[in-house]
C-alpha cells in the first residue's frame, strides 16, 4: 500500500512494516519482513497474551493475588499494581494510579512459571509462538522488554489479535477493554494523560493526544510501542492491524513520522472500504 512507502525515507538504517485486515490478510508490506529486530516494550503484548492463555488453561486466575499486597494478575497486566517502572518497589496502593511498570511484567512471568512449572520463555513459546507459527521469535531477556521477532512473525500475532483463536471472546474482550477506568498516568515518551487507559497488556488509545498512533485511529485502537523504534496497533473499528519495526531507538524523530504513516494507513483502508 502507498502509505507505507514513506517508511523508506525514515532516518533509520533498517525498517520493515506490514498492514493486514480482517478480510484480506496482509494488504501491504515494506522492507525485509524476515529480519529479526529487538522489540523492547512490544514484548509486553506477547507476554500478556501468554498470561491470558495461562488463565484460559486454568493455571492462574486474573483476580488471584500477585505482586504487592492487594494487587492481582489483573492489576499487573494493566499497570495498576503500584509497582515502580524498573524495579519491584511499591510506589502506591494497587488501583490508585497507572504506573507503567516493566517490573510488573517480571512478576507476571515469575507467577506463570511457578504455577505451570515451565520456564516462562518456554511457556511463551509453547503458548503463543508455536501455535501461531512464529518460528523466528523468542524471549531472550526480561519479560518486560526482552523479546526479538520479525515483521512476518508479528503479522501472525496481529492476525490473532484481529480474529482471536487462542483465547476466549470473553478474555479477549477484557484484554482490549479499559481496566480500572479513570486512572491517570504517564505514557513513556508522550507524557501524562487523564485518564491513561490500558487493557490487559495493551495500551488503549482512547482520547490521548498526542499519541504514537494516528489522529484518525479510533479510540478503541489498542497495541504497544517500544523504545527500540517499534510498534504494533490494532484498530477494531476498521478491522486493521499494523506492525512496524526499526533499528533506531524511539525519540523525537519518531513522533511525527509514526503519526503520519498511521494516518495514511487509516485513510487508505477507509477509502478502499468506501469503494467496495
Amino acid at each position: 500500500m502507498r502509505s507505507l512507502d514513506v517508511i523508506s525515507e525514515w532516518p533509520v538504517d533498517h525498517a520493515a512494516a506490514a498492514v493486514l485486515t480482517r478480510d484480506g490478510g496482509v494488504v501491504g508490506s515494506i522492507g525485509d519482513t524476515t529480519t529479526v529486530y529487538e522489540l523492547a516494550s512490544v514484548t509486553k503484548p506477547l507476554v500478556a497474551y501468554a498470561v491470558l492463555v495461562a488463565v484460559e488453561e486454568g493455571a492462574i486466575e486474573l483476580d488471584a493475588p500477585a505482586g504487592p499486597p492487594g494487587s492481582t494478575i489483573r492489576h499487573l497486566l494493566a499497570h495498576a499494581s503500584g509497582l515502580a517502572f524498573g524495579e519491584p518497589v511499591v510506589q502506591t496502593e494497587p488501583g490508585r494510579k497507572r504506573i507503567y511498570s516493566s517490573a510488573g511484567f517480571e512478576v507476571l512471568a515469575e507467577v506463570v512459571a511457578a504455577e505451570t512449572g515451565f520456564r516462562f520463555a518456554d511457556y511463551l513459546a509453547e503458548a503463543v509462538f508455536e501455535p501461531l507459527g512464529m518460528a523466528d521469535s523468542e524471549l531472550a531477556g526480561p519479560a518486560g522488554h526482552g523479546a526479538r521477532s520479525t515483521v512476518a512473525d508479528l503479522t501472525r500475532f496481529a492476525a490473532e489479535l484481529v480474529s482471536p483463536n487462542l483465547v476466549s471472546p470473553q478474555t479477549f474482550e477484557a484484554a482490549t477493554s479499559v481496566q480500572f477506568p479513570g486512572l491517570d498516568g504517564i505514557v513513556p515518551g508522550y507524557g501524562r494523560f487523564k485518564p491513561n487507559d490500558w487493557g490487559l497488556g495493551f495500551e488503549i488509545r482512547g482520547r490521548k493526544n498526542p499519541h504514537w498512533t494516528g489522529a484518525s485511529n479510533s479510540p478503541r485502537t489498542f497495541g504497544h510501542f517500544g523504545q527500540s523504534g517499534t510498534f504494533l496497533w490494532v484498530d477494531p473499528e476498521i478491522g486493521t492491524a499494523c506492525v512496524v519495526l526499526t533499528d533506531r531507538a524511539f525519540g523525537p524523530w519518531a513522533k511525527p513520522l509514526w503519526s503520519t504513516v498511521n494516518d495514511g494507513i487509516v485513510r487508505e483502508i477507509t477509502e478502499t472500504s468506501a469503494v467496495r
